[in-house]
């Protein structure tokens, strides 16, 4: 069903990680690859700004790269209409070699599911005599089913509430087994006839070639009753007009057992082998019926691909990547350990933003990006960077992002100064905003940390928040796992970072911070870069303890 390589950027998405995705997403579209920009978090302020200052809709929310149900070759099955004759159902099984049908409404919503053991099982129990009219069996299925046509009468005064009985008695011996409203299946005697109108019958099939005399026809009219004709004889017509009750009678309606294109794979399979059935049918959120699964399509089962951004770490990354085919890396950070099981397309640069990247190669391709592409990639530039006053910035990302703010006609400083004020307050936003405004995962050696950061303008709300962010970070830490959690809070102004951090390890804490004893932060002059200050110093620290 899925063929589309998603584009993703890292968990808890900074600006630079959800600008790049929608932007290296429809590059790759204008060069022939279906993608689609995903995001694995919630969208911050800043990027929200961003995205709505140039009409750019947010990327969907991905929570996993897992197998769905979404990513198999399901059986496309048409559905059928409740009121479409069992034989019908049975011939449509025959000639497209299936043994089940869906059967919709007129909207395609899933009502049941009728099968070859349906057919058979309603074949071999239909010992009623009256089993058609209590299935509210229409005419015309009647009609096609014994390949019958009108002689007189008009289906829409068609009341079938009796029986189907065959006239093989005579005239004397008939009234005990004629009734109001039956149908009468009868040969070429007209007294036979006669006598069935007489009692009440509302349909008369005259069989094996037989003839509806003018009078008979005439008389029939006088008393609301049909009479049809039909090639077959009594015994094949009698055999037959069963087979024309509606699949709306025998279908199963409860107890299906039906999946939803988001499942994943995992969770299916345990449901499927505490069941037998043979299929089992997909049905999406309006519950129309998309087609059915086996247990042959989870063998077969497709791998979603997917280009990773601003990343190459897997604890940052998107979860159930290990079931996903990586097709390319692009990132600006250090080398994180990820591992794939064959060659993907790796490109890593010392540049301030993957903006910057993903911006030269629009122009390395001999595309020019749109004013709103153009407007996002640079947006994203100034953001990682700081407005190209962190010390990550290069040469490069200055140029480029000139570039791109000369196409989206935008002046750097004033946008920059835009951007940050509406993301940068921390004022109304919840510890959990907070810290993961944009967060991410390290392992070094045996720690695992994990570091949040925030731009802010804003710092004087930092002494009234501080209690609740360290309270909600030990929390955090604790439930999560982390030896170490880092919050920085960055005073763009003033090019310095205020940390907040809580763990188990003081030692490494104070090697490569120094803050005072028993201090729960510490402000670091001139740090405003997680890649290229506090991730080196952290790393470094490790290795020499």
């Amino acid at each position: 069903m899925n063929k589309t390589v998603y584009v993703i950027g890292h968990k808890n998405p900074d600006t630079d990680s959800i600008c790049a995705s929608v932007a290296y997403a429809e590059l790759k579209r204008r060069l022939g690859v279906p993608t689609i920009p995903v995001r694995a978090g919630k969208i911050n302020r800043e990027t929200e700004f961003v995205l709505k200052y140039f009409g750019v809709e947010p990327p969907k929310l991905l929570d996993s790269v897992r197998t769905q149900v979404s990513d198999l070759d399901i059986d496309v099955v048409p559905p059928v209409s409740a009121d479409i004759s069992i034989r019908t159902a049975w011939n449509i099984m025959q000639k497209n070699n299936r043994k089940m049908l869906p059967v919709a409404d007129e909207n395609g919503r899933l009502l049941g599911i009728v099968t070859l053991s349906d057919i058979t099982g309603s074949y071999m129990n239909a010992l009623e005599t009256n089993s058609l009219s209590v299935s509210g069996t229409p005419l015309r299925n009647i009609m096609e089913t014994v390949h019958a046509h009108f002689v007189t009468g008009n289906e829409k005064d068609f009341h079938f509430t009796g029986k189907v009985v065959i006239a093989a008695m005579s005239t004397k011996t008939m009234d005990p087994f004629l009734g109001k409203g039956d149908i009468v299946l009868a040969g070429d005697r007209e007294d036979a006839q006669r006598r069935a109108v007489e009692t009440g019958a509302c349909c008369i099939i005259l069989t094996c070639g037989a003839k509806v005399s003018p009078d008979i026809a005439a008389f029939a009219e006088q008393h609301n009753c049909m009479m049809l004709e039909t090639s077959y004889d009594t015994f094949t017509a009698a055999r037959l007009i069963n087979q024309s009750m509606p699949v709306g009678c025998i279908m199963t309606r409860k107890g299906i057992l039906f999946f939803s294109p988001d499942d994943y794979i995992d969770n299916i399979r345990e449901r499927m082998l505490k069941t037998r059935f043979r299929s089992y049918p997909v049905v999406d959120s309006s519950g129309s019926i998309l087609g059915f699964i086996s247990r042959y399509h989870l063998i077969t089962r497709r791998r979603k691909q997917v280009i990773l951004l601003d990343h190459n770490e897997l604890t940052q990354t998107i979860d159930g990547i290990e079931e996903a085919d990586i097709l390319e890396i692009i990132d600006h950070h250090r080398l994180g350990g990820m591992e794939t099981g064959y060659p993907v397309s790796f490109h890593n640069e010392i540049v301030g933003s993957t903006s910057t990247i993903i911006g030269r190669m629009y122009f390395d391709s001999g595309i020019v990006p749109p004013k709103r592409i153009a407007g996002i990639l640079c947006a994203a530039i100034l953001s990682d960077t700081i407005n190209l006053r962190s010390p990550t910035s290069t040469y490069t990302d200055r140029a480029m992002a000139a570039k791109l703010a000369n196409i989206a006609e935008i002046d750097i400083d004033t946008f920059a100064d835009q951007m940050f004020r509406a993301g940068s307050s921390i004022a109304g936003m919840s510890p959990e905003e907070i810290l993961k405004n944009d967060f991410k995962d390290y392992v070094m050696g045996s720690y695992k940390i994990g570091i949040g950061q925030i731009n802010s303008y804003d710092l004087q709300s930092l002494d009234r928040l501080k209690p609740k962010l360290l309270g909600y970070m030990k929390t955090y830490r604790k439930a999560s796992g982390y030896t170490l959690l880092l919050l920085m809070i960055t005073d763009i102004i003033n090019e310095g970072s205020v940390v907040l951090f809580t763990g188990d390890s003081d030692e490494l804490v104070q090697n490569a911070f120094h803050p005072k004893p028993g201090a729960d932060s510490v402000f670091l002059q001139g740090v405003v870069s997680r890649k290229k200050q506090i991730v080196p110093l952290l790393s470094n620290t490790v290795q020499s303890m």
